[in-house]
């Protein structure tokens, strides 16, 4: 599978300050061609459950018809607020790919710590729907990727064409720098 140059991804990472109870969200629209296309802002809640809507605000909010992939920087952004992938995908109509940058045993053991009840099932039950974490070489660098809406080729193909260099796709780069300074901006670090 070949990407085009003008295609287009939506990154979306966050700024965490633990001290606040808003994560800042950032979203940005890159071509593939490294081309910045757009930005926006949003916020979720700390150790709540309000990300996979919150990330589905950021993309409506751009009203991007062009956008081709929605790619996260994280599945459980904000202290356990885990991302329903699947229901992204659906909602927004685009394949959803998921890259993390580091080897892990899962979520499972810090979930388990962290919560308990019905906070603990609900999220449970939204980690292993989860699609499998694909290990990925980019470059001399190894992330991790889970997919909804394209097989491991496909969402191979999408990493590599959006990361010009290192291990980290260009939308996902810029979504993290945009979420730190709009994090510094409201007064979180």
């Amino acid at each position: 599978m070949s990407v085009k140059p003008g295609a287009r991804a939506l990154g979306i990472a966050e700024s965490y300050a633990p001290e606040r109870t808003e994560s800042t969200l950032a979203g940005v629209v890159v071509r593939a061609s490294r081309v910045v296309d757009g930005v926006t802002f949003g916020t979720c809640t700390v150790g709540a459950t309000d990300a996979t809507d919150a990330v589905c605000r950021l993309s409506d909010s751009l009203e991007r018809a062009d956008v081709r992939y929605l790619l996260v920087g994280a599945v459980a952004p904000a202290w356990y607020n885990l991302l329903d992938l699947e229901r992204i995908a659906a909602r927004t109509d685009r394949p959803v790919i998921a890259v993390t940058f580091e080897e892990s045993d899962g979520l499972e053991a810090g979930l388990r710590e962290a919560f308990s009840g019905g906070a603990l099932e609900a999220r449970l039950d939204v980690y292993e729907r989860l699609p499998p974490r694909t290990r990925l070489a980019v470059g001399d660098e190894t992330v991790f990727v889970r997919a909804v809406g394209l097989d491991t080729e496909e969402a191979s193909a999408v990493v590599r064409a959006f990361t010009p260099e290192g291990g980290r796709p260009e939308p996902l780069r810029v979504a993290r720098f945009a979420a730190r300074a709009a994090d510094r901006y409201r007064g979180g670090g």
